[in-house]
């Protein structure tokens, strides 16, 4: 369910069954002549609009304004729009304390902007991970109180961590696509054979191959080779993806 339509009571539904909550995070980015700027947050978006025909989750608005650097192209006519990490994470914080305030405890932020360096982090997906963090600690002290891990409640935290009990998963941030996939599962690039076959999959609209011979970055030379085809293996892939981070965790 899209969070801005729904009722008080469906919010109160959501948050008993342990709904997850995902909030599709990306960036506006120069993606060649041919593609829009969009296709980083587009992707999740309607990677999500799949995965709700299938499964009870609640989508929230999606944030479009990440870090997309001007390494690929100066924004003068390109398009990109870059806000730093910096200003990302106070805003990010705010968000996820709010969520948790509200009742969630199943949270997510999915990217796809620079997620081949997802292991080490880059800055939108980094500031949005430390808020997590921060949030939750800010939440539990606010709840329990200063102290409250080293409280006697709190003996069995590591028996209920092993078994999955962890208020540190509570805010989660993952990469669309699952960390590892290699050339020989999908073409992972920028602008190229992968990401055009993606859009062609799920946002046709987004992309434009009549354009595609005013495109001079060797990062788009592949994209000729895209087919909608290939973008549904890639839309498959992602998919069995979400089947397993979207999992209901236990409470």
């Amino acid at each position: 369910m899209r969070y801005e339509t729904m009722l008080p009571h469906q919010i109160r539904r959501a948050i008993a069954e342990n709904w997850p909550t995902v909030l599709p995070l990306g960036v506006l980015e120069y993606h060649g002549e041919h593609m829009g700027v969009g296709m980083d947050t587009l992707a999740v978006v309607k990677m999500l609009d799949l995965f709700e025909q299938e499964a009870d989750i609640v989508i929230l608005p999606p944030f479009y304004y990440g870090a997309a650097s001007y390494a690929v192209a100066a924004p003068e006519g390109s398009g990109s729009v870059q806000v730093s990490g910096n200003a990302l994470a106070p805003f990010a914080e705010e968000l996820f304390f709010s969520l948790l305030r509200i009742g969630f405890r199943n949270i997510h932020a999915i990217i796809h902007h620079q997620t081949e360096n997802f292991v080490a982090g880059m800055p939108t997906d980094l500031a949005f991970k430390t808020a997590g963090r921060q949030a939750i600690f800010r939440f539990l002290e606010r709840e329990r109180g200063e102290g409250w891990w080293g409280s006697q409640n709190m003996a069995d935290y590591y028996a209920e961590h092993a078994e999955g009990e962890n208020p540190f998963n509570w805010v989660q941030v993952h990469p669309l696509m699952p960390t590892g996939t290699t050339l020989t599962e999908y073409p992972f690039d920028h602008a190229g054979i992968g990401e055009t076959s993606l859009m062609l999959a799920l946002c046709p609209e987004a992309v434009d191959m009549d354009r595609f011979a005013d495109n001079t970055g060797w990062y788009t030379q592949t994209a000729k080779d895209a087919s909608a085809e290939l973008g549904t293996r890639g839309r498959d892939m992602i998919l069995a993806h979400l089947r397993q981070i979207l999992a209901p965790p236990k409470r």
